[in-house]
């Protein structure tokens, strides 16, 4: 897709230094070059020379009529999302990317695209189908060249539903259709919680808690009116680095300026949440927070020792007696890196079962959806290794014995901080009682143990 207006404004910009992005077909040979995916066994110094490594997904392409820049651009499941942002400025000197709004918005909108593309990758016919209906969704979710919507799996693809203007003066612009029907609203807390262990005395685990409340509003009208709010129970840490949605109409000043980078204090928010706001037709994220919780809701340790041609591991993890011992899943991932793949192992596990990956390069302790009585379960063994393959996994930070656990778990209706919406609370000024269903969980996000007998990567060293 082109957009005449934005090229007439990048020109405008840059004048004679303009570069005019190529046919579509030189464009793509250029980009493919650029992407190391044709002639990528061929050195090419412009290309390939170390002074030009990149480190993200912004790329300067080859032209006939010189450097095209910014080309933000990248390859996933076999397909290529690009697209050329305007950059509101001179690009001579090349401003810093996190000064370019353009880049932002542009990468939104390919991640809309790929999450409506990708889910039919295994079916060509429906992916066909997907990328003919595209042009008709970015005439809605970018009709003149900035993205208005780049949320694309909720637009249409027939265009009856599309209002040239809103039936109703005071319908907001993010309010897309009207809703007719039964109201109801759905609101769902995602927690998810990073975490590092180490089980080393002189370095501190660390770990973080992040949520998101997402809403799905079916009310009708053209500017429904709704307050939500968000509770904490008694003593549980406050919500911190809050951020609201933009149809949020107002929000008490003291719940935006609690913030995890300085200490808690006893004049710090504790809430209730309270957030009015004018929802959009579809789904949406109403605010995201952080929380300071005193405990992480497993505790590991993990040991792994060489010696001779055998490896010994040693694994012990234990449920936090303040978390919900009820799980969707819950398993640990035990990966071996710059080894050949296993070929004898022996293991005893306390609880659950061990499977081996078919490329017998990872170990999966399957603990399943609750631990046992005592919260506590152990994993121990001994492995030795075939001759390593190109297959095999690589890792140019777990070297040695530098090696860790992950873990992968989802715990339905519980969240770490607490945190809950009060169906009871929920206003919306509209006739008729609606549907509110409130749910939320907690989610496992880049969770390690790392191995206690081996130095590991450090999220920072005590002074």
């Amino acid at each position: 897709r082109r957009y005449p207006t934005v090229e007439l404004r990048a020109e405008a910009f840059n004048g004679s230094t303009h570069v005019p992005v190529p046919s579509d077909s030189a464009f793509l040979k250029a980009l493919l070059f650029e992407l190391r995916l044709v002639d990528d066994h061929v050195f090419v110094e412009q290309r390939d020379t170390c002074t030009r490594i990149n480190h993200s997904s912004v790329y300067s392409v080859s032209t006939a009529a010189g450097e095209l820049w910014p080309v933000l651009a990248f390859h996933k499941s076999g397909l290529i999302y690009a697209c050329v942002p305007l950059v509101e400025g001179t690009l001579e000197p090349r401003p810093p990317l996190l000064t370019v709004s353009g880049l932002s918005q542009g990468l939104a909108l390919l991640l809309g695209i790929m999450d409506y593309i990708s889910p039919s990758r295994q079916n060509e016919a429906e992916m066909n189908a997907k990328v003919g209906q595209l042009r008709n969704l970015l005439i809605q979710a970018c009709p003149l060249g900035t993205p208005l919507n780049t949320n694309i799996r909720s637009l249409n693809s027939s265009f009856e539903d599309i209002q040239e203007m809103p039936a109703d003066k005071d319908q907001p612009a993010w309010r897309s259709s009207t809703y007719k029907g039964k109201p109801q609203v759905n609101v769902c807390i995602a927690e998810k919680v990073k975490c590092m262990q180490y089980d080393q005395k002189d370095v501190v685990d660390t770990w973080q808690v992040y949520g998101a409340v997402n809403c799905k509003c079916d009310i009708e009208g053209s500017a429904p009116n709704v307050t939500l709010s968000l509770n904490l129970p008694t003593n549980a840490p406050p919500l911190q680095d809050i951020v609201v949605h933009h149809c949020v109409t107002s929000v008490d000043p003291a719940m935006l300026t609690s913030t995890s980078a300085e200490p808690l204090h006893d004049s710090v928010y504790n809430g209730p949440y309270k957030f009015p706001f004018i929802p959009p037709s579809d789904s949406f994220n109403l605010c995201y927070y952080t929380s300071q919780v005193p405990v992480p809701p497993i505790l590991g340790c993990y040991q792994l020792v060489e010696e001779g041609s055998q490896i010994k591991i040693m694994v012990n993890l234990k449920l936090h007696e303040s978390i919900k011992n009820s799980f969707e899943y819950c398993e640990a991932r035990i990966p071996f890196f710059n080894r050949g793949p296993i070929a004898q192992l022996e293991y005893k596990v306390s609880y659950g079962q061990l499977d081996l990956s078919r490329e017998k390069s990872l170990l999966v302790w399957v603990i399943g959806q609750k631990f046992p009585k005592s919260l506590e379960v152990s994993l121990t063994g001994t492995v030795s290794f075939g001759t390593a393959g190109k297959e095999h996994p690589t890792d140019y930070v777990c070297t040695g014995n530098t090696a860790y656990v992950k873990l992968y778990f989802r715990i339905p209706d519980f969240t770490l901080t607490g945190c809950y919406v009060d169906q009871h609370s929920v206003q919306i000024f509209v006739p008729g009682k609606p549907k509110i269903t409130a749910s939320r969980e907690l989610i496992s996000s880049d969770y390690y143990i790392w191995n206690s007998k081996a130095p590991a990567p450090m999220v920072y060293k005590p002074l």
